[in-house]
């Protein structure tokens, strides 16, 4: 049978609460009792409950993260970020998804009124701001991964998705692609309205304006880009260049080209948006705007750590660039390969 604190306090004739004060170092305690404990707690190899000497001590020193799905193909360089940073000082990570929907809120909610963490990583579940605003207003240190430009009322790491769009922009430009066609995400994200906004303006100061039946809303899925690709196609429409907002939209734009018998990327150029490790093995590898996921997991996680240290967290959010990374799927327009002989 396993000792518990309360054999501990029979056997050195104290009680549960003087034990505990040993095991936690709060209060001023006899020398001769506290010696008396803790020697009975070595004849009994009594191994106090990590759990309860947090709580105890008033922290439980586990760091909770909740995330929409871990299906997402960038999920999982953002978790690992974290886990670094949060496993290095000694921390404990409690992952909550939301792959159940109202079910699983009701489940992270009753953790959350457990108090089994000390503070909050979150990837917004889709609806879910409001709440989360709430626990950060009542106390709990909440620090928001990939803010979708919501801005929220409490600390955020971010990227620059409006510069990874302009980024993505320019370098078509320098190929000589003025026919773009761009398949975004979902319009209601911040994202997506910023890496379009970056595209968009960045065509407009070239002199370009955008045709706007080829701009294509997508899901971030594989099968948008090639619902998106078709939709041009059976439009009749000319383009020269693709900008998917996700690497596997891009992925499936590819496929989408490649199976009308043209070539990418001298037909057609494409960029994508993550770099997830997919795109270096899409055919061609996949020229795309590398999002820092890693180290956003690991700036949030810091963001914690320092909090429990004792320092404030910032009301600023704290961004972190975006690169570009050219492979092999962007090419200059040739004579042979003109916009005249782009897709129609």
């Amino acid at each position: 049978m396993s000792i518990t604190i309360a054999d501990v306090a029979a056997r050195a004739g104290v009680s549960k609460t003087t034990v505990s004060r040993v095991l936690n170092g709060k209060g001023e305690l006899d020398l001769r009792t506290a010696e008396r404990v803790r020697q009975v707690i070595a004849e009994l190899g009594y191994v106090p409950s990590a759990r309860a000497v947090g709580l105890a001590r008033g922290r439980t020193r586990i760091v909770g993260m909740l995330v929409p799905s871990l299906t997402w193909p960038w999920m999982g360089e953002v978790l690992q970020g974290a886990v670094d940073v949060v496993e290095s000082e000694g921390y404990g990570l409690l992952l909550f998804t939301c792959n159940r929907g109202e079910e699983s809120m009701q489940q992270f909610a009753s953790q959350v009124s457990a108090q089994s963490f000390d503070g909050l990583l979150v990837i917004e579940p889709e609806g879910t701001l409001a709440y989360i605003e709430q626990l950060h207003a009542r106390g709990l240190p909440v620090v928001l991964i990939d803010d979708r430009a919501k801005q929220p009322l409490f600390p955020s790491v971010a990227t620059t998705n409006r510069t990874g769009g302009a980024t993505a922009a320019q370098h078509l430009l320098e190929l000589g692609r003025h026919h773009p066609l761009v398949i975004t995400g979902v319009e209601r994200f911040g994202c997506t309205q910023e890496r379009l906004e970056g595209f968009r303006d960045t065509y407009a100061e070239a002199g370009i304006e955008l045709d706007p039946r080829l701009v294509i809303e997508g899901d971030f899925t594989h099968d948008s880009g090639r619902r998106g690709v078709q939709q041009a196609l059976d439009a009749g429409l000319r383009f020269d260049a693709i900008f998917a907002h996700n690497d596997l939209t891009a992925g499936g734009a590819i496929q989408a080209v490649r199976e009308t018998g043209r070539n990418v990327p001298n037909d057609v150029s494409v960029v994508g948006f993550d770099d997830i490790p997919y795109a270096q093995h899409t055919e061609p590898p996949l020229t795309t705007v590398h999002q820092p996921m890693r180290q956003m997991g690991q700036t949030a996680a810091r963001l914690l750590m320092s909090y429990f240290d004792g320092n404030p967290l910032p009301e600023e959010p704290q961004v972190l660039p975006t690169t570009l990374i050219v492979r092999s799927s962007t090419a200059p327009v040739t004579a042979r390969h003109s916009p005249d002989r782009a897709p129609r």
